[in-house]
Order: structure tokens, then C-alpha cells, then sequence
């Protein structure tokens, strides 16, 4: 039965008529639970990750400042949050909901983190509501440990995952792959290991078979052993900020290909949820319960 990371942290106060969805990690808790999708024993407390382990991604200056609350005015605006003791609080637990994803799937093939897909968070920075890389934290420490000896990112948010891929730019043992929204942020695109620039609009047949005509194949030719998925919902036509036209049927399907590829070949896989900024919270909280419901179908 699969275990998911959640914690009040997650959940901080913004100012009014901020942008980030803040209050979708509750909601989403609290659906899942309502549907009977997960049961109260399923869902835990990831803590806070370790600072060795942020230390193995993120420089110490960057970490420092972040920390310490000395992020500038200008590094503040890049975030798009503002900084606080709570900020650090979140990031820490949300980091650590992966770090556990990952070796919960290590155990029992499949980890769930309510939150996370933080990647457009560099080594030095953090960029795009994202403090701390999460997928690049969690890789590392697998590889680091011996837990892992090639890990995938498949990441399907509707934006490039540019931070994962500028960390692991050198590091053969971590290949990134991106599919994303082209003329969309960010506006300097990184290069991913592989890297599927989408046309504005797609729709969901020739988004699910650019996806089927790609995945099976990288799965093949990487022989990974250890798979993250980000699980962004800004694909759906309803995103704010997307720009691309997904179905949330087609959303579904993107996660059933996904996630049931994993399954059938028995690879591990933390998914974690990116992003989601449609104008009705329920349309993103609904396609992320999407998400947790296939991989309980799968390995419930």
C-alpha cells in the first residue's frame, strides 16, 4: 500500500492574492481521504531533511542566506516568495516528503510525496517558487548511499525542470528528461539530458502520444534502477500559467502511462507533485488526487 509524505508545513501564510496556491496541500490531504483514496495510516510526517543532504546539491552560501533569512531583495523577487522562518520550515519538510518517497519506493515500489517537483531550484539559487531542489537532493542521496546506480527524472510539469537539469549537467549517473511547454517560463532554458519542447495548445492525444512515443524507448536505452516522476498539473488547458491544453482525462492517461510503465517493470519510482495554477483551486486539487489515485490502482 503506498505511504504519502504530508505535513501542516507545507501550508504557509502569503500575502493576499498571491499567485501560489498555497492552500492546495491541505486540500489535497484531505480529499484523498475523504474519497477513500488513502487511508489515515497511509499518510506520515516526513520531518526535515538533513543539511548534509541539501549540501550534496546546494552550495553553502546559497543555504546559508536561505537559512538566515539574508536572501536579497532581487534573490527574493527570483523566488517569487517571501522569505521567513516558516519558508524554511516548508522547504526543509518538503525536501525531506522526497528524500522518504524515494525509500519508501526503495521498500515498497512506489513513494508518494504531497508535495515537492521543486525544480527550478539551482545549486547557488532558487527561482520559480522553488527553495530547494527536492528531486536533485533525493537523487543525490540514493547515489551517495549505493541505494541507486541510475536514476531517472521524468518530469512532466509544463516547465522545463531547468534547475534539475543545470545540477546534473555533469553526473552520467542522472539522466534528466523534461517535456515542457516551449515558448513558456523559463525563458533561458538549461539543456536536460533529453529535452521534448511542446507547441502552445497541445492537446491530449498528441501529448499522450509524444510521451508514448518517448518513454518506453528512454526506459530501454537508460536502464535505470530508480525513477522520480514530477507530476506537474499546469498541463491542464485550464492553467494560468501553462499553456498547454490537457483534458483532465488526459491528464490521468499521462499518469497511467507513467506510473504503469514503472509498475509493469517493476522500477521504483517517488512521484511528487510540481506545479498546478489553474483559476479554480478545485480544478488542481482534483487533477493531482488524480495522480495519488493511479498509483493506488497500481499498487494499492
Amino acid at each position: 500500500m503506498p505511504c504519502l509524505a504530508s505535513s501542516d508545513r507545507y501550508s504557509i501564510h502569503l500575502p493576499d492574492g498571491h499567485r501560489f496556491p498555497i492552500a492546495k496541500y491541505e486540500l489535497i490531504r484531505e480529499q484523498l481521504l475523504w474519497q477513500g483514496i488513502a487511508r489515515p495510516e497511509d499518510i506520515y510526517d516526513p520531518g526535515f531533511c538533513a543539511e548534509e543532504d541539501i549540501l550534496r546539491v546546494h552550495t553553502a552560501e546559497y543555504w546559508g542566506k536561505v537559512k538566515e533569512l539574508r536572501l536579497s531583495p532581487a534573490e527574493v523577487r527570483r523566488l517569487g516568495l517571501p522569505q521567513s522562518p516558516d519558508l524554511v520550515r516548508r522547504s526543509l519538510s518538503s525536501a525531506a516528503g522526497t528524500v522518504q518517497s524515494a525509500l519508501k519506493a526503495l521498500r515498497d515500489g512506489i513513494g508518494l510525496s504531497l508535495a515537492g517537483g521543486t525544480h527550478h531550484a539551482f545549486a547557488d539559487r532558487g527561482e520559480g517558487f522553488c527553495v530547494l531542489n527536492d528531486l536533485a537532493i533525493s537523487a543525490a542521496r540514493l547515489l551517495h548511499q549505493g541505494q541507486a546506480r541510475q536514476v531517472l527524472i521524468v518530469d512532466l510539469d509544463v516547465h522545463q525542470g531547468d534547475g534539475t537539469a543545470s545540477i546534473f549537467r555533469d553526473e552520467p549517473r542522472v539522466f534528466t528528461f523534461s517535456m515542457h511547454a516551449g515558448a513558456n517560463y523559463p525563458l533561458r532554458k538549461e539543456q536536460s539530458d533529453l529535452d521534448i519542447e511542446l507547441p502552445l495548445g497541445m492537446p491530449d492525444e498528441a501529448y499522450l502520444q509524444t510521451l508514448q512515443d518517448t518513454l518506453p524507448g528512454l526506459l530501454e536505452r537508460v536502464q535505470p534502477d530508480f525513477v522520480f516522476y514530477q507530476a506537474g498539473v499546469d498541463v491542464l488547458a485550464t492553467d494560468k500559467l501553462g499553456k498547454l491544453a490537457l483534458t483532465p482525462a488526459g491528464c490521468r492517461q499521462r499518469d497511467e502511462l507513467v506510473l504503469g510503465l514503472c509498475h509493469r517493470l517493476g522500477l521504483p519510482v517517488a512521484v511528487s507533485m510540481g506545479g498546478g495554477y489553474s483559476e479554480r483551486l478545485a480544478d488542481i486539487v482534483n487533477a493531482h488526487c488524480q495522480t495519488f489515485a493511479v498509483a493506488y490502482e497500481l499498487w494499492g
